[in-house]
């Protein structure tokens, strides 16, 4: 099995150099700790930790000056919701299945070492440095490039899985697709996962020109999933222009079942026929909850399917890979009571997938929801989708870049006719320990919106009582 697996390789020795001493960068301050590295980073670009740039110019010049090469199955996944689902549902599967699989993803919710996995293990600070400094060095030998804070952090992820001799990769794009940093590199497998109405203010207004840019990742020749069931023509166009082997869900491969157990399908486009289709059959439904699961679980079996040849996996990886998993933030149900919801939900499409679960979770005497979210984000759109749903809305504002104030989360609320009652708060700590004195231990409080307002949850929960 092995011997079908390359490596990824950076440079030839994976020694850190550190460049001589210039105004942007100090081995003094900086090869010390992590947090000295990620102040770097955030200030390396004019925009800071929350500014986009896209493009691929940039990371290309330093990724040529690491000279990074690709020796392994790469697999990139992109899409407006389910990409971090299907990334832990593919990370799971090659991890049962034996292989040493290296995982990107983004954002973190409590430390930066969540994004860069080994083995399903967040990476440890010494090695993280490490990587940053490797970088550092080749970016000032490029010229200084102003990397942005994703594109410093997706050419150090490189560096690690190459230094940890992966077999497998899997990148989740940050932002779109065809400018994003993880496309500098070549996948074998390209995943989208779904395509809906978000970051329009650089990836285009309408979903047409959203599915151009999430499009982007496929190539040439290489299998192309697309999961998402009605996918914009401009994607369809695009990978036929480009002759990339697109699967499309419903059509090359598929679901059904019940609340029980569930059959992923797929078509064999070598043979016709009834023997043309290979089904999984009698597959526990994934331990991740939501009524979308399936569909991202179907994404990763895909993927699975189509790099057989390459990863061979068996149908006990695939088993435990669905139900072995966690991610947190995802529709998250913390124990105890009253019970406690997390879900990073912040765009129209996922906060409606979070409503179908609330209708599904039973019955509460009150639903108390806290909420913080960014400002650039179609707010109304998203909070939509509960109109009737809430009793209590308690609103916080978020202390960072793009942050929301709650006065305009109340604003929307209000103005929507959204119904319950609403209260506004600094932040998200304020307003979930409001939460907490309000709820009875038959009520349920749920913590959804941007990733920073979970993330602020979550840490109050881990504060002993």
């Amino acid at each position: 099995m092995w011997a079908n697996c390359g490596r990824i390789q950076g440079r030839s020795s994976f020694e850190t150099t550190i460049p001589e001493k210039s105004a942007s960068f100090d081995e003094r301050t900086f090869v010390k700790s992590l947090p000295d590295w990620l102040l770097h980073l955030e200030n390396l670009h004019p925009k800071g930790q929350a500014g986009i740039e896209l493009g691929l110019d940039r990371v290309s010049r330093v990724k040529a000056a690491l000279q990074q090469r690709q020796d392994c199955p790469l697999i990139i996944v992109g899409g407006t919701n389910g990409k971090g689902s299907t990334c832990a549902y593919l990370e799971a599967i090659y991890s049962f299945a034996g292989f040493r699989v290296g995982c990107y993803t983004s954002p973190h919710l409590l430390d930066y070492n969540e994004r860069i996995r080994v083995d399903r293990v967040p990476v440890d600070d010494e090695l993280l440095c490490q990587a940053f400094a490797r970088v550092e060095a080749a970016r000032q030998s490029a010229g200084r490039v102003a990397l942005t804070y994703f594109e410093f952090g997706t050419l150090a992820a490189w560096e690690v899985f190459a230094a940890a001799q992966v077999e497998v990769v899997i990148l989740e794009v940050g932002l779109g697709g065809r400018l994003d940093a993880v496309n500098v590199y070549d996948a074998d497998c390209a995943v989208v996962t779904g395509i809906a109405l978000d970051h329009t203010e650089w990836l285009g207004l309408t979903r047409e020109s959203i599915g151009f840019e999430k499009a982007g990742i496929y190539r040439a020749g290489k299998p192309a999933i697309c999961a998402d069931p009605e996918p914009p023509q401009s994607l369809l166009d695009h990978a036929t222009a480009i002759g990339a082997d697109l699967r499309l869900l419903g059509r090359d491969f598929g679901y059904f079942g019940d609340k029980t157990q569930w059959t992923f399908w797929a078509r064999d486009t070598q043979r016709q026929g009834e023997s043309a289709l290979l089904r999984r059959g009698g597959l526990a439904n994934p331990a991740l909850r939501g009524a979308c699961q399936l569909r991202n679980a179907s994404a990763a079996l895909a993927v699975i399917d189509v790099l057989k040849q390459q990863l061979p996996a068996s149908m006990q990886a695939v088993r435990r890979g669905l139900i072995e998993l966690e991610l947190p933030g995802r529709f998250q149900v913390v124990p105890g009571r009253p019970t406690i919801m997390l879900d990073v939900a912040h765009n129209p499409q996922a906060v409606a997938g979070l409503a179908d679960n609330l209708g599904n979770m039973g019955f509460f005497e009150k639903t108390i929801a806290v909420v913080g979210m960014l400002g650039d984000k179609d707010i109304a759109g998203a909070l939509a989708a509960l109109a009737g749903k809430i009793d209590l809305w308690l609103l916080a504002g978020l202390d960072v870049p793009r942050g929301a104030p709650a006065k305009v989360l109340a604003a929307v609320v209000e103005e929507g006719k959204l119904g319950g009652d609403v209260e506004s708060f600094a932040s998200p700590t304020e307003a979930f320990s409001c939460a907490a004195k309000r709820a009875g231990e038959n009520d349920r409080i749920l913590v959804f919106g941007s990733f920073y307002t979970v993330a602020d949850v979550m840490r109050a929960l881990k504060q002993p009582a």
